[in-house]
């Protein structure tokens, strides 16, 4: 298929029009570089459209010139500390962008659209793991963000039978590719990982740990690392599995938790080297510990994670690190 990738310059984004074009369709990168990078462009050897989506012409132009069949959104701002600082600009561009493309999209005659969203909305859940059941209680304007486009989703499907979508709600990606040939490069670097990996080569005066007597069995949060690659594959399974016109909400994830400090810890072990840990408050907008039952991904897409185990995913992101001390402006 022809894929429009929006924000595919970014993280998620790039790693998917990576894996977009060795399964053998024809991905476009469409992304203002706002929060993304221009070199992803030139590495990927795809088309590039470096323009805004709230520019409607453009966009419009865009999805008929390649005769896109499907659009991929990753472009949204994901900070949640930012969110709560700034909660207007985060609606203002993870839901009121996102209906700018909703809008180009119907005058292009684009009816399938797998959306980027977030365990985020879940908030606090009642239980983990959490399937797509658990109760929506979003603790932050991310993800409550996230949560409204959903809803926006939901209306613009029941106003348009041919619209077809898919809402993935991925937990912390993370991770390099493989090969090495695209990484993670923030600014500002906000995801436990990197942060740590760029403190342990001394970019970073320190690991702040956000909390320290959270109700978890060493005090700090727990999450689900999943490797960048295997959140990529799961939008191509999504994709071609909206050809048979049901909507799809799935969790994405490794189902298992692992601790800030566990984190740390292996990635200590990777690298051979000591973190400089600082332990600080708890973060506005942080939820306990958040662990995906992703069961639903496996029966409804045949997707499951492949890489499971922390130190692989750590191993991969230092493989792009310890080459790239200053991202991808090297």
């Amino acid at each position: 298929m022809n894929v429009l990738v929006a924000g595919g310059a970014g993280y998620i984004g790039s790693h998917t029009v990576k894996r977009l074009k060795e399964a053998g369709h024809s991905p476009v990168i469409y992304d203002n570089v706002a929060r993304g990078h221009r070199e992803v462009i030139d590495i990927l050897k795809v088309p590039g459209v470096v323009a805004d989506l709230g520019d409607r012409a453009k966009l419009v132009e865009t999805l008929r010139q390649y005769r896109i069949d499907t659009v991929m959104h990753f472009a949204a701002y994901a900070y949640v500390g930012e969110s709560v600082e700034r909660p207007l600009m985060y609606y203002r561009n993870n839901v009121g962008i996102t209906i700018d493309v909703l809008e180009a999209m119907k005058e292009a005659g684009v009816e399938r659209f797998v959306f980027s969203s977030t365990c985020a909305t879940y908030g606090n859940p009642d239980r983990v793991p959490i399937t797509e059941d658990e109760s929506k209680k979003p603790v932050s304007p991310y993800g409550r963000s996230k949560l409204m486009v959903e809803q926006i989703l939901e209306d613009a499907r029941l106003g348009d039978k041919k619209f077809k979508f898919a809402a993935l709600r991925y937990f912390n990606a993370s991770g390099c590719a493989i090969d090495g040939s695209l990484g993670e490069d923030h600014d500002p670097e906000t995801h436990l990982i990197p942060v740590i990996l760029r403190a342990i080569q001394g970019q970073m005066k320190g690991i702040t740990v956000f909390g320290t007597d959270y109700p978890t069995p060493d005090g700090t949060n727990v999450r689900d690392y999943i490797h960048v690659d295997d959140l990529a594959d799961a939008h191509i399974l999504a994709m071609e599995k909206l050809k048979e016109g049901e909507p799809i909400y799935c969790n994405l994830g490794t189902g298992r938790g692992f601790s800030v400090k566990e984190i740390i810890a292996t990635a200590e072990k990777v690298t051979g080297k000591k973190a400089p840990v600082i332990f600080g408050p708890r973060r506005a907008g942080d939820a306990v510990a958040l662990w995906a039952d992703p069961s639903r991904a496996k029966s409804l897409l045949g997707w499951e994670a492949k890489h499971k185990d922390p130190e692989g995913i750590i191993r991969s992101a230092w493989n792009w690190f310890s080459k790239h001390l200053k991202g991808y402006a090297k």
